[in-house]
């Protein structure tokens, strides 16, 4: 059984340990964090061992969760990986595409797992909408939520990341072309942000990120020829519409009526995403496959979201 370490204790790094305890492929030994008074705290709830010291954290596990900040993702998963450890990496896969790559190189260099964190993946809403998908024309993805109370990197980079990623899979193809248009509220950089995402297959993508609404949405839109598909990601639900039929009447004035069935299909998964992405890991170590979010996923909404966020500072 794979020993794991979890380096970050804060709040993800927290939800990892509370998660991975869980997961019957692990053994969780170490967490490590630049406070051993907060390593201390969570490796006491999950029955770990803690230390300040990444080097010692790396050399007690045979795989890695990294959920430190995000700017040191590039510099700390490369030591992962480069020490023979597998990695699951917190999203962003790094702040730039050059540390993106070089993570990339690093796992194909010494035969590792790079995984990047991409949660909303591991959705069961999310799982069931793309096995839906059939001639999509369109995607809108809406994720909105109140101001939180701690300090985070621009809602691009720290929220919409989930949803470019998303409407790549769902898309299945490519971004070839972008627009957006953001806006500074409270936090000092981007709080509200919209794009609008063309891919190379015609399937356009239409984007909203807010962490400064009265209300909390996390919802996908898919638009196809024959049917749209609703899921709701916070309440685990998806609604296939389709309408059966329609006409125009005339009789006392124009009107228009239509009928239509909606079907609410069975989720073949159920749970907390978060453990359903540390089991694909454990499976990927344990088994050698293919992560279901790989390095090159990670690099590609990276890339996409650094020209968003670029393309609305400059608008």
């Amino acid at each position: 059984m794979p020993n794991l370490a979890i380096i970050g204790a804060g709040i993800m790094g927290a939800n990892h340990g509370r998660v991975a305890r869980l997961v019957p492929d692990f053994t969780v030994t170490t967490v490590c964090d630049p406070s051993a008074e907060r390593a201390a705290a969570l490796a006491a709830s999950i029955g770990a061992d803690y230390t300040s010291d990444f080097d010692e954290a790396i050399a007690s596990a045979d795989a890695v969760v990294l959920a430190t900040p995000s700017e040191t993702h590039g510099e700390l998963g490369l030591r992962v990986l480069q020490s023979g450890r597998d990695l699951l990496i917190e999203k962003p896969i790094a702040t730039s595409v050059g540390d993106a790559r070089k993570l990339i190189d690093a796992a194909a260099a010494h035969d590792r797992v790079l995984m990047v964190g991409h949660v909303e993946r591991f959705n069961p809403a999310v799982v069931e909408l793309r096995q839906l998908v059939d001639d999509p024309l369109s995607v809108a993805i809406t994720r909105v939520g109140p101001y939180p109370n701690r300090a985070l990197a621009d809602v691009v980079l720290d929220l919409m990341i989930h949803d470019v990623d998303l409407a790549r899979a769902i898309a299945g193809a490519e971004v070839v072309e972008h627009h957006a248009m953001a806006r500074v509220v409270r936090s000092g950089e981007h709080d509200h942000a919209m794009a609008l995402l063309l891919f190379d297959n015609g399937v356009v993508a239409n984007i909203t990120a807010s962490r400064v609404s009265q209300n909390k949405i996390r919802r996908i839109t898919l638009t196809q020829r024959e049917n749209s598909v609703v899921a709701d990601l916070l309440r685990q639900h998806v609604e296939v519409h389709r309408i059966e039929h329609s006409e125009y009447l005339s009789e006392g004035g124009v009107r228009y009526r239509q009928s239509g069935l909606v079907e609410i299909p069975f989720l073949s998964q159920h749970g907390e995403p978060l453990m359903h992405e540390l089991r694909n890991f454990a499976d990927c170590v344990v088994n050698r496959r293919r992560p279901e979010v790989t390095g090159e996923d990670g690099l590609a909404a990276l890339e996409v979201c650094l020209a968003i966020r670029d393309s609305a500072t400059m608008g």
